[in-house]
C-alpha cells in the first residue's frame, strides 16, 4: 500500500494508478467523479489526482458499508 506522506509531502495518485489499485477502468473513475461518488479527486494541471489518505479513508468507508448490508 502506498504511503500517504513521504518526507512530510502529500502523496497523490494519478487516475491510472488508482484505477489499477481498484481494478476498475479509468473511465469508471471519471464517471464516479461526475456523480460525486468514489474517492475525492482534485484537478492538478488539468488532470485528476487522488490523495492517498483520502483514497484509504474511502476504501475503509466502503468496507463498513459492505458489512452493513
Amino acid at each position: 500500500m502506498a504511503r500517504a506522506r513521504i518526507g512530510g509531502e502529500t502523496v497523490w495518485l494519478t487516475a491510472a494508478e488508482l484505477a489499477n489499485r481498484l481494478r476498475v477502468a479509468q473511465s469508471t473513475l471519471w464517471q464516479w467523479n461526475l456523480r460525486n461518488y468514489g474517492p475525492p479527486a482534485v484537478r492538478i494541471g488539468g488532470k485528476l489526482r487522488y490523495r492517498v489518505e483520502a483514497v484509504e479513508a474511502w476504501e475503509r468507508e466502503q468496507e463498513t458499508l459492505a458489512r452493513a448490508r
